[in-house]
């Protein structure tokens, strides 16, 4: 019976997929390896389906135990969300709150957020750190942030609470006089390899030797978004960009949007996320700046 499904359950489930097999799963939970594969035994029982399939020499997931992983995944989260609320809750008010945001996030909603912080808690001082990549989640690992605004970074470690706020549209763009604006139909990968891409660079550590978006061999990196949006009006590269940023360049006809092969209008939604050690959630201040963002990028994004 679903009722019956425990929490210890799906965290077995996860662990288990997330470490490749019962006895990475049992060192990892430090549990025997019989008591990880009586768990997800109980709780193949309970769901009524297979989630793993014992026939070699690692168990490797059924279909359904694929589809049912996401769910769980969500579950637990969702768990932590609420601990993690409840926990901020139960603290002080903060005598000041840190906070980073991530360069794609609207500074329109962040102001207009702030604003309305600064009379509610008027004798709490806000300090903003303002960063992208893997630099917009080390404030957060070493406490200099109690939450950041997250979205340039896909992968964000294990011990982070993530809770969706709204979501960028990001858009691959040119310069009106760049070669590739006058493509005809969706460029494809091989054509934008020709050409410079220009890129955000990471100063920070945690993505040492990982690249996202770069579809090109030839980039110029730059640290700053605003200098990104001068050398792309410059026609020195393309790239990405929110378009909340470019958007009076894509209407005046100064940057060009790029259909790439591939990318849907040539760009995507980034989703962007509170996100907040799971030790260490925001306090009461915190918490109403997270909600009070959440509602301010609905009106912005």
């Amino acid at each position: 019976m679903l009722e019956n499904v425990s929490l210890d359950q799906l965290r077995v489930f996860v662990a288990a997929v997330d470490e490749g097999s019962f006895s990475a799963a049992a060192r990892r939970l430090r549990r025997t390896q019989s008591a990880v594969s009586e768990a997800i035994g109980t709780l193949e029982c309970r769901l009524e389906v297979k989630l793993f399939d014992r026939g070699g020499r690692y168990p490797k997931l059924t279909r359904a135990g694929t589809v049912l992983l996401a769910d769980a995944k969500q579950v637990l989260a969702g768990v932590d969300v609420m601990k993690a609320r409840a926990k901020g809750m139960a603290s002080g008010i903060e005598a000041e709150l840190a906070i980073v945001i991530d360069v794609f996030f609207p500074l329109e909603g962040l102001a207009a957020a702030a604003k309305d912080f600064r009379r509610k808690f008027p004798s709490t001082p806000l300090r903003i750190h303002v960063e992208a990549l893997g630099a917009a989640v080390e404030p957060i690992l070493d406490g200099r942030a109690s939450f950041g605004i997250i979205g340039s970074l896909p992968l964000l470690p294990e011990e982070t609470v993530a809770e969706r706020l709204a979501s960028v549209s990001f858009v691959m763009v040119a310069a009106a006089d760049h070669p590739l604006a006058s493509w005809k139909g969706h460029i494809p990968k091989d054509e934008l390899a020709r050409h410079i891409q220009l890129v955000l660079t990471d100063r920070s550590s945690l993505t040492k030797g990982r690249e996202f978006g770069v579809l090109s061999p030839s980039t110029w990196r730059l640290a700053d978004l605003f200098a990104k949006q001068a050398f792309l009006l410059s026609g020195l590269g393309w790239g990405g960009m929110p378009r909340h940023v470019i958007e009076a360049d894509l209407k005046a006809g100064r940057l060009v949007e790029l259909p790439v092969e591939s990318i849907h209008g040539g760009g995507h939604e980034l989703p962007m996320s509170a996100v907040y050690r799971a030790s260490s959630p925001p306090g009461p201040a915190g918490r109403w700046l997270i909600e009070r963002l959440h509602q301010c990028s609905k009106h912005v994004m």
